[in-house]
């Protein structure tokens, strides 16, 4: 039974109105009847949240006038803050995070979606010892400044710096890394248990956003938190947008998925709240046996007005309160503090609305809400894309399916919300029918996709390669073992600059090459990506994969590799490498974008005198083993590299190389691939340099094992 203490007091009447409105008299769990409140959407926005354009222009060259938020150093420092300082802190607050964001680029828009649910929450509750789970955690530098990391935070997402998510290491305040989503209410659980068990009282809470929430992994851990019945507060931060940019935003049309469907109508469900504020009125001045009958007729006019019964929390067993308004400070603050003081025995869910990018116009009225910026003019929005003469990886390769799509009308783009992120927003716009958004469903995707291909259509499913790492027994169970001929397009492979460790594709070569019957390539270049999709589309009798990295092209040719204006491509020869440079001291066998590296290291290595062949793997498996026997006997040492991790590339020319004998002989061969450990954020060129893999430590290595380790040192800091 949840029950709320009386006498607390509220600073509105719209606060009193919203939590009286939740106030139960009936258990929430097990399918059990339960109240909820609502907020009234059609209530006039408070403005004094908003930045104005004047405001901005007369920020200094420090940023903005910030002397309540100067005073705050961690959570402690607010609690004796009245309303108006509560609402002035949000107002600084967001406009310090706007300001460092101008200034390091970052996730803009799900910061300031939260500031007044963050000010509210580390105002009634008392982290640390409180635990706070931001799902992706994206959205918490609002957090980070408010628990410590102010004067950091012009360092983050940079080589030393802070973090652009969560991080375990980086702060007490942070009991829970992040990057990936849907993870916060299952490691909340677990912390709630084991609270338990230890014999604690405090307070565990997840905050999970309408676009994490629609992951499996967020059900299941519904499921089990029901089940349990242990207390933890859930908030579902509504923002009505999924996961930006989606090709239905980007169509102005609502998020995907019926979730958010559902939530759309819980939000709206105008008649049922006109009829509960008039029942609530008439009902105070019933006897109690009176007041239990109309609540029950209460549950039955609200499963006949929205047409859903219970809502799905309630069936999970999470008690449900909201919508709130969150951005009405003091519904916030009173909700929690509700919840905070209440005698209850189970989960809660608490439902807030928000909206990306509130009070920063540019963010509000962006196609994508400025989600994901780089350096910006904080006065009109503006970023400052710098101009490149050659298109991203992710450009060329959606063009090069749009392309492959008007030659046959059985290509389908399958992706999880993740449209604009690899590109397909182009294919949407071409192809509106044949691309679909699955939602952060990697799982389904997969499956989904391998559905397809036993359907006689052509799926492409396009995942980032840390992302796909959700989705592996599926390809496994589903796709592998199957061979059926799902095309995995993997974007932002290797090393991934400020996103950081959580984003780093370093596993796909690993776990993708292994599989039975899986094609594997890597390009070195865009016009060979441009070729694996033409090769990806003749591969109809197992499923095959490509990686490429996250940045722009390196200026090749295309029409030299046989491309159409339209980039439609020509297919490989599958198996087949490619020598793109000849030499005679040693070999350096390149896979992917390491290529480039490689090139680069044999242009250094010749002004020291060694001859240097550079070999372009293209393919991992099937390996072109004819080229590598060839190379293994006509140098005395082979450089296997690639931006992958151990047990990738280097494994199977090893296998290859032990079972044909050849380590047996002369030939010294070393591999070289991204360290046993993950790359923390930073500069590109920093992460390569960590692990090891410039052109410098590519060339030095080779002297290393010529017998030349004098000479390797100038090198080696290249």
């Amino acid at each position: 039974m949840l029950k709320f203490k009386k006498g607390v007091k509220f600073t509105d009447s719209r606060a009193r109105a919203s939590v009286a409105g939740c106030r139960p008299s009936l258990k929430s769990t097990r399918g059990k009847l339960v109240e909820r409140c609502a907020f009234d959407s059609s209530d006039a926005i408070e403005s004094w949240d908003k930045l104005s354009v004047e405001e901005i222009s007369a920020w200094e060259a420090n940023g903005p006038v910030t002397p309540l938020l100067d005073t705050v150093n961690y959570p402690v420092h607010m609690k004796n803050f009245n309303t108006d300082q509560l609402r002035q802190l949000c107002k600084e607050l967001r406009a310090d995070i706007v300001h460092k964001v101008s200034k390091t680029g970052g996730h803009l828009s799900s910061s300031l979606g939260v500031v007044e649910l963050t000010v509210a929450m580390h105002y009634v509750f008392n982290s640390p010892e409180d635990k706070f789970i931001w799902d992706v955690g994206h959205q918490a530098y609002g957090h980070k400044i408010l628990t410590g990391r102010r004067n950091r935070m012009h360092t983050i997402r940079t080589t030393n710096g802070l973090s652009g998510f969560t991080k375990r290491e980086e702060s007490e305040y942070d009991p829970f890394g992040a990057g990936h989503s849907s993870t916060s209410i299952s490691a909340g659980l677990g912390m709630a248990v084991a609270r338990d068990m230890k014999g604690k009282k405090n307070h565990v809470l997840a905050v999970i956003g309408d676009g994490a929430i629609t992951g499996g992994m967020a059900y299941e851990a519904m499921n089990h938190a029901g089940f349990l019945d242990k207390n933890m507060i859930v908030i579902l931060n509504d923002n009505q947008q999924v996961s930006l940019p989606t090709q239905y935003n980007n169509r102005n049309q609502d998020p995907v998925g019926g979730l958010s469907s559902a939530l759309a109508r819980i939000q709206a469900n105008r008649p049922l709240r006109e009829l509960r504020e008039i029942a609530k009125g008439m009902t105070k001045q019933l006897p109690d046996v009176v007041q239990k009958a109309t609540a029950k007729i209460d549950e039955y006019a609200r499963g006949m007005i929205s047409g859903t019964g219970s809502t799905l929390f309630e069936e999970l067993g999470l008690y449900y309160i909201g919508p709130v308004d969150g951005h009405n400070l003091d519904d916030l603050v009173a909700v929690l503090n509700e919840v905070k003081t209440a005698e209850t025995v189970g989960p809660v869910l608490i439902h807030v609305v928000t909206e990306k990018g509130r009070g920063y116009t540019p963010a509000e009225i962006a196609q994508d809400r400025m989600h994901g910026v780089v350096k910006f003019d904080p006065k009109t929005g503006q970023q400052y894309q710098s101009k490149t003469p050659t298109m991203s990886y992710t450009n060329y390769f959606a063009d090069a399916l749009v392309a492959e799509a008007e030659r046959d009308n059985r290509v389908i783009a399958v992706h999880a919300a993740m449209a604009g992120g690899t590109g397909l927003t182009r294919f949407e716009k071409r192809f509106p029918d044949r691309v679909f958004d699955v939602g952060i469903a990697e799982q389904h995707a997969v499956t989904f996709a391998a559905g397809l291909a036993c359907e006689g259509l052509i799926p492409f499913c396009t995942i980032y390669s840390s992302f796909i790492q959700r989705g592996y027994d599926q390809v496994v169970h589903d796709v592998s073992l199957q061979k059926l001929p799902v095309r995995f397009a993997m974007d932002r492979a290797g090393l991934v600059g400020a996103d950081g460790a959580t984003h780093v594709g370093a596993f796909d070569v690993t776990f993708m090459a292994s599989l039975p019957h899986m094609v594997t390539m890597a390009p070195s270049n865009e016009a060979e990506l441009i070729n694996m999709v033409a090769t990806s589309m003749v591969i109809d009798d197992r499923p095959s994969c490509f990686r490429y990295p996250r940045g722009n092209g390196i200026g090749v040719d295309l029409a030299a590799h046989g491309i159409s204006k339209d980039l439609k491509g020509t297919p490989l020869e599958i198996g087949k490498g490619l020598v793109r440079r000849e030499g005679s001291d040693a070999c350096l066998l390149a896979y992917g974008s390491s290529v480039n590296e490689a090139l680069a290291a044999a242009e250094m290595l010749e002004k020291s005198g060694v001859s240097t062949t550079v070999i372009d793997a293209r393919f991992c498996k099937p390996l072109d083993t004819e080229l590598i026997r060839r190379a293994a006997k006509e140098h005395p040492i082979m450089i296997s590299i690639e931006e992958g991790s151990i047990g990738g590339f280097a494994s199977h020319v090893m296998q290859f190389l032990a079972l044909e004998g050849l380590l047996d002989g002369n030939l010294k061969f070393r591999p070289m691939c991204l360290p046993d450990r993950f790359i923390e954020h930073g500069d590109y060129r920093d992460q390569l340099a960590e692990a090891g893999l410039t052109a410098g430590q590519i060339a030095s290595t080779v002297l290393t094992t010529l017998g030349r380790p004098k000479e390797s040192v100038m090198f080696s800091f290249r």
